[in-house]
């Protein structure tokens, strides 16, 4: 008898252990210090008209925001006022005040007034042209097909 005592107390010893031991250690992947860095970056979509002649066809405005959760970022956004539905809308890289190759393809409302949206997943690459102000949207529309609203994603 107390043998099978003893084996019994050993036994709820050893599962105590076990099951503190697993609440620990989900206790800790599950805290904050383990979850993905999330960061959000704000755009201000204006008219950036390419030459003097396409001045009578871009206007309007918009914002967007890329909110970037570890390797993933969403984006969303909103715009209105331009002169002709938007067509497409896309995420290009280049410095500040330049324009670059398109590097995702985004969801737009095909309207003078709408939304634009997408989820992608980033490599390191992206990450940093993201957190380094070297993306942008761009909404473009039929009356101003090489681009009627630009804005670069800032923190």
């Amino acid at each position: 008898m107390l043998r099978k005592t003893m084996t019994t107390r050993r036994g709820r010893a050893i599962s105590g252990i076990l099951i503190t031991t697993a609440i620990l250690l989900f206790a800790h992947a599950a805290s904050p210090q383990n979850a993905p860095k999330i960061e959000s970056f704000q755009a201000r979509l204006t008219p950036m008209p390419i030459d003097v002649a396409m001045q009578s066809t871009v206007a309007g405005i918009g914002s967007a925001t890329a909110v970037l959760t570890g390797k993933q970022v969403n984006i969303s956004g909103t715009f209105e006022g331009l002169r002709s539905p938007a067509t497409t809308a896309q995420i290009r890289r280049a410095p500040k005040g330049l324009r670059g190759p398109v590097i995702y393809e985004l969801t737009v409302s095909k309207a003078m007034k709408g939304t634009i949206s997408g989820t992608f997943e980033l490599t390191p690459e992206q990450i940093s042209d993201l957190t380094n102000g070297r993306w942008y949207a761009q909404i473009q529309s039929e009356r101003a097909p090489d681009g009627n609203l630009r804005g670069w994603f800032l923190p």
